[in-house]
């Protein structure tokens, strides 16, 4: 028995759960949301609750039942309450600029970076180093954030770069280091 798929997924006031045949679509005050299920997992609901349940007992049915259950999971949850992902922008100048939906990031370019958001998600400058990306769904806003990320990496030497917010970046030692020791 999958430990985590055998758990039914609750429903909240205000989120609409509708299945026709293998497709599940979740709409909310967020957004909506569709997934499609693999062969072998069908999916119930009684309006308070889901429950997802597989055909056999296979290590890949057992897998794939722990996984959709949890993308299920996550589209109710998305949908009533959202997703964020905050990213930090560490280094002199280093600044982020809301322009309409866009989001404008100096990083230490001779131009700036557009950051354009992704179908459901909407980005937004928290002060000048704080950058907010959220949506209903969560696999959108982490790929989103990783994106932003990859524009400008933390250095490994200085720290100087975008980060998630609370990640802690390890420094290597310098040269100095290197001299000092010999």
């Amino acid at each position: 028995m999958s430990r985590i798929g055998s758990n039914p997924v609750l429903i909240p006031r205000g989120v609409e759960l509708k299945v026709d045949g293998p497709r599940v679509s979740v709409k909310g005050p967020k957004g909506e949301l569709k997934h499609e299920l693999p062969g072998g997992i069908s999916i119930s609901s009684d309006g308070k609750q889901v429950v997802l349940n597989r055909v056999n007992d296979e290590d890949r049915s057992k897998a794939l039942h722990g996984l959709n259950r949890t993308l299920v999971s996550n589209m109710i949850t998305g949908v009533s309450q959202g997703f964020s992902r905050t990213l930090e922008l560490v280094g002199t100048g280093y600044r982020v600029q809301t322009q309409g939906k866009n989001v404008l990031l100096y990083v230490g370019f001779t131009h700036q970076i557009v950051v354009e958001p992704l179908k459901t998600n909407a980005l937004a400058a928290d002060g000048q180093t704080r950058l907010v990306v959220s949506g209903p769904d969560k696999e959108a806003v982490g790929r989103q954030a990783a994106e932003i990320r990859k524009v400008r990496p933390p250095n490994a030497y200085t720290g100087k770069g975008i980060r998630f917010a609370g990640e802690q970046v390890k420094l290597k030692p310098g040269k100095s280091a290197a001299k000092g020791a010999a």
